[in-house]
């Protein structure tokens, strides 16, 4: 009797085991909510959404759209979002006190042949190179990603700080408009409206694609949710890859997607190509501490905030 109650005894510990593993893997909630902006950046979200890819690793995935850089902190602030994508000015405000998002991956970055970010002299302006735009008020949103680049773009160009000069015109489609009215001489602006700017007979003077370390946009995601859904975004990020994959390798297969989501202006839908999308990447130590350097500057934020605060490279493959 004792030889046959040993497996026995074995198969009820093994079964309990693989009860207690079951259950924590089913107790992990596999859901995400991720405030967007409308902007090319996005676009692996919705390639994945489309293609299936969230649905294959079993995993849902809300994506909320929202208008405006204020609207998607306000709701990653209040705990209603797990994640956004923003930029690294944006995770050092949050973690100014402590820490409260991490960035988990790159999302878009500047490339030579794809910028993010151009300065732009007004049509008809006699500004013709970066030394034209010393003391000359350019229009930005001030305190965000907007003036750390225009700031970084016109310092390597040449200028010091004392000869940069700012106004600020918060909202971009304005910032647009004024531009080509010829009401501000010049302005920061994000392609691709930046490319229809200049479409349109501004002047390029500078764009980030000769300063790439500076530009980029990332995915973060609150602490908690890293603490709590770490497999979830694990599998997002599954998702995510192969969704970059699938733009890289074959993007005039999402150029409706890229026109739908990414707002690009009509003038130049024929003309503006995908951007490349960054595979598997992440900030650097030496980005994240140009950024605290800013940051510091500005008076935005009061410590020197640590790179393990503000960046978890364990999602990267």
């Amino acid at each position: 009797m004792k030889a046959l109650q040993l497996p026995a005894v074995a198969t009820l510990v093994l079964g309990l085991l693989l009860s207690a593993c079951t259950s924590a893997d089913d107790q992990e909630d596999t859901t995400l909510k991720i405030a967007l902006l409308p902007i090319v950046d996005t676009l692996p979200f919705y390639v994945a959404e489309q293609n299936g890819y969230f649905a294959d690793e079993r995993i849902q995935v809300e994506l909320l759209p929202v208008k405006s850089p204020t609207e998607r902190d306000a709701l990653m602030q209040a705990n209603e979002v797990d994640g956004m994508l923003t930029d690294l000015p944006g995770v050092g405000v949050f973690n100014r006190d402590e820490p409260q998002v991490k960035i988990i991956s790159l999302a878009r970055k500047a490339y030579a042949n794809a910028p993010l970010f151009r300065v732009l002299a007004a049509p008809n302006s006699e500004i013709q190179d970066v030394a034209d735009l010393s003391g000359v008020k350019i229009g930005i949103s001030q305190n965000t990603v907007i003036e750390y680049i225009t700031d970084r773009m016109l310092q390597q160009s040449g200028l010091d700080a004392s000869q940069i000069a700012i106004e600020e015109i918060t909202a971009i489609p304005v910032r647009f408009e004024q531009l080509m009215a010829g009401q501000i001489p010049a302005a920061t602006l994000p392609d691709p409206l930046a490319q229809g700017a200049v479409a349109a007979g501004a002047k390029l003077i500078v764009d980030d694609s000769q300063f790439t370390d500076f530009s980029q946009s990332v995915l973060v995601f609150s602490t908690s949710a890293i603490e709590s859904k770490r497999s979830t975004l694990e599998k997002f990020m599954a998702a995510w890859r192969r969704a970059v994959a699938d733009l890289n390798n074959d993007p005039g297969a999402y150029g409706d997607l890229l026109i739908e989501k990414g707002r690009v202006p009509e003038s130049i839908q024929g003309s503006f190509n995908m951007p490349p999308f960054p595979d598997n990447e992440i900030t650097s130590e030496s980005q994240w501490s140009d950024v605290v350097v800013w940051l510091l500057e500005k008076d935005l934020v009061s410590r020197d905030i640590p790179y393990d605060e503000a960046v978890d490279p364990s999602f990267l493959e």
